[in-house]
């Protein structure tokens, strides 16, 4: 396992694409000020211990966090690494649902029905409601707020699979992506996880989209609204004293957008947060044996560690 303060050439590829502010959401970067350093061994301790004791136990471990102002890299574990990263891919189909939201075809009120090919278990609440036929942005909206696999699987039928590849792409991710639908179990047949990603392309991602980047200022904009949405804050982001169900204002100095995957054996988590100091983009993705429930409450105790030293750093 390597791991690093900073990338020793002082910028990777992807942070360096996202050095042009435009700063047209609310998330975007902050301007300059006063930032902690990474010089200060402290910074970041906690989360280094744990994430290495997890590694000498067997758990692969790949992490990244980004200053959000500068895109100068703050810490990083194996970063290159493409993880199965659960629902995080879902982020690139709200991409390209955003995308298309301005066709005359594909807009705000264009109304999905699911059907049985569609259904599937597991997270959201769409499969509990009466109703069969909602908004696209409605849905995208269900995806943002409780990772809905039934919207997922509706939003995959009704923009093409290959369609979220191409835009992947385009945006210059090669180990970056959502490989299939939902389903409650995979064949062989099947992709072996629903999506990949490296912690370097997924913090250039959501940097990109807090600066307006991703295809464009609206889209990117839309994406971050309905990610704004997440009740999931029992990962990273469980150091951060948000309500789970009510963060979309400035809460204490704080405000963050994340999206978080689960899976047998997997946690992931990938986001932004900004305080009155400074603001980070970060991405953290854990592969492990969970066959026993102390594997799984430590490695959730890693990325909470991670997230407390995320939480110093911009507060």
């Amino acid at each position: 396992m390597i791991v690093s303060r900073r990338d020793a050439d002082g910028a990777s590829a992807a942070s360096s694409r996202a050095d042009a502010v435009t700063g047209r959401s609310r998330h975007a970067a902050l301007p300059g000020g006063k930032h902690r350093t990474t010089d200060s061994p402290e910074n970041f301790a906690r989360g280094f211990a744990c994430l290495g004791e997890l590694a000498l136990n067997g758990v692969q471990v790949s992490a990244r966090a980004t200053d959000l102002s500068t895109g100068r890299v703050l810490f990083s574990v194996d970063d290159h690494v493409s993880m199965p990263t659960a629902s995080v891919g879902k982020v690139l189909l709200l991409i390209e649902v955003a995308a298309r939201l301005n066709d005359a075809e594909f807009g705000l009120a264009t109304m999905l029905e699911r059907s049985g090919a569609d259904a599937v278990t597991d997270s959201g609440v769409w499969q509990h409601l009466q109703i069969s036929r909602l908004g696209v942005a409605d849905l995208a909206a269900l995806v943002g707020a409780t990772s809905d696999n039934l919207a997922t699987n509706v939003l995959i039928r009704a923009v093409g699979l290959h369609s979220v590849r191409a835009r992947t792409e385009q945006l210059g991710l090669s180990r970056t992506a959502l490989l299939d639908l939902v389903r409650d179990t995979r064949g062989p047949d099947d992709a072996p996880q629903l999506s990949v990603g490296s912690a370097k392309e997924l913090t250039w991602l959501f940097t990109s989209l807090a600066r307006g980047e991703i295809v464009d200022a609206e889209t990117s904009a839309r994406v971050i609204g309905w990610l704004s949405l997440n009740t999931d804050l029992s990962l990273v982001a469980s150091a951060f004293g948000l309500d789970p169900l009510a963060h979309r204002e400035s809460d204490h100095g704080l405000l963050m957008v994340n999206k978080t995957g689960t899976a047998a054996g997997v946690r992931s988590e990938v986001g932004i947060l900004r305080g009155p100091r400074a603001g980070v983009t970060y991405a953290v993705s854990m592969l492990f044996d969970d066959a026993r429930l102390m594997t799984r409450l430590a490695v959730l105790d890693g990325m909470r560690s991670v997230g407390a030293d995320l939480l110093e750093y911009v507060h």
